[in-house]
């Protein structure tokens, strides 16, 4: 079998609903739109945590944040970590330990040529992308955020700080440039294109012609009639000591739509590259977010409903992500899949479509969904979990997660709560049956106390200088 390409787009904090083919009827995205249209979207997809650093590191491990031990977003100077409120946020690495052999490095070995293009946020220098098994790294470092610098040149990103560019350089257009140059350059031999954008990732930050376009369309939609915002309980972690959360009600930011709209454009030209190329037949595209839209703080630019909260947040607003995937003449055009698949899975599966041998003690977290792209209605697994014992900068609280079925579990480690939801009939986690399920809820918490003793799982430890 000819080995294909394969294009892995991580987009940075946009929502499950951020997409028109996912629901958004403010934003617009037809080019993305095309991956639904020709290849297979998931319904109810996962990223590993709420935040993005563990998510990066189950998709390139396929193992679980809590087994590789990247727990939250790498905060490399210290600054906010550990969080406390009643608890004190657990340890946890700030790189991706060098033992582990990557995806980059397993395909790298089965003959690709690997790049990574945009935010990596994995480590400092010696746990970079280069470190890790990829021949190229443009525009991956520490940092989680284009930073000061924002989204215009000059950047404050270690390795674009000296682009030659002209001042005022979209950072989106400029990785799709490079990445787009590096398919002119390629060899012979097939590539794995890592591409991370930094957007939709604070700071909110548009071309002004596109905001203009979308404050017009927030107009003419009446969405500046709606409430906007509903303030919300005082954020539970004393650095946000006094504020309070803001939830955002309805989508219509113009910056964030605009943002949108020029990643959804830089794409288009990636797809039309690839056919012009001819290797659009000849290469799987996978397209996912690292976590759930911000919602709730940091300027609350969009709004996941119907799933509760966002980014931060053990609820469905924080973990499901839409993840459409495309192979021409392998996966069924405009086909849509409902079985729950998590980011630790994608290892072995683009294993198994470039013809590789599985690692399983290497990605012993995932379960190849191949099987589920070429049409089958399901795979063999009990549940999928989550643990992120850490306060979010959005007011989440430290907890773990079980989904198994369409039931999902979450244990708040705060007071010990327990809620469980019927994901099918409750998509926004609005009915605790905790109580009137309790065999239910039994079976799913032994589950994941189980699957926390084999993980060795950290726990928060109570807080003694907290007080009410």
């Amino acid at each position: 079998m000819k080995q294909p390409n394969i294009v892995f787009i991580l987009i940075d904090d946009m929502g499950w609903k951020d997409l028109n083919c996912y629901g958004s009827s403010f934003y617009e995205t037809p080019n993305i739109d095309r991956l639904a249209r020709e290849g297979m979207r998931f319904t109810d997809a996962y990223a590993a945590c709420p935040v993005c650093s563990p998510t990066r590191a189950s998709i390139l491990t396929g193992k679980y944040p809590a087994t590789v031990g990247i727990t939250d977003w790498i905060d490399a100077h210290g600054h906010l970590h550990p969080a406390r409120g009643k608890l004190v946020d657990v340890p946890y690495l700030k790189h991706l330990p060098d033992k582990e052999h990557s995806l980059a490095r397993a395909l790298q070995d089965g003959g690709y040529q690997t790049w990574h293009v945009g935010k990596w946020h994995l480590g400092c220098d010696g746990h970079l992308p280069e470190d890790h098994g990829f021949d190229v790294n443009i525009g991956g470092a520490h940092q989680g955020s284009p930073g000061s610098g924002g989204y215009f040149s000059p950047w404050t990103i270690p390795p674009l700080e000296n682009a030659d560019v002209p001042a005022g350089t979209y950072l989106t257009d400029y990785l799709t440039d490079q990445t787009l140059e590096l398919l002119h350059q390629r060899d012979d031999r097939p590539f794995f294109l890592n591409l991370c954008y930094y957007s939709v990732h604070t700071p909110i930050q548009a071309k002004a012609e596109k905001i203009a376009k979308y404050e017009a369309k927030a107009k003419a939609m009446g969405l500046d009639q709606l409430q906007t915002f509903a303030e919300g309980e005082l954020f539970p972690c004393q650095h946000k000591q006094g504020q309070r959360i803001k939830r955002r009600l309805v989508q219509s930011d113009p910056v964030y739509a605009a943002m949108i709209e020029s990643l959804d454009e830089n794409l288009g030209r990636l797809f039309d590259q690839l056919d012009t190329l001819g290797k659009g037949e000849d290469t799987v595209v996978f397209f996912t977010s690292d976590n759930g839209g911000l919602a709730t703080s940091e300027g609350s630019p969009t709004c996941n409903a119907p799933l509760a909260e966002g980014k931060g947040w053990m609820y469905e607003g924080g973990t499901r992500e839409p993840l459409m995937v495309r192979w021409s003449g392998r996966i069924a055009g405009g086909s849509t899949c409902p079985t729950p698949v998590t980011s630790p899975d994608f290892y072995p599966t683009i294993l198994e479509l470039a013809g590789l041998e599985p690692i399983p003690t290497q990605h012993c977290d995932g379960t190849s969904i191949a099987s589920l792209l070429h049409g089958a209605e399901s795979i063999e697994r009990e549940a999928i979990f989550w643990h992120y014992p850490h306060y979010g900068n959005q007011g989440g609280t430290p907890g773990s997660s079980v989904r198994s079925g369409d039931y999902k579990l979450i244990e708040f480690f705060e007071d010990g709560r327990l809620e469980l939801y019927n994901l099918r009939e409750d998509i926004g986690e609005t009915k605790n049956l905790a109580t009137s399920k309790p065999e239910t809820t039994a079976q799913l918490h032994r589950l994941l106390r189980e699957w926390r003793e084999r993980v060795e799982a950290k726990i928060p430890e109570p807080n003694p200088k907290w007080k009410n």
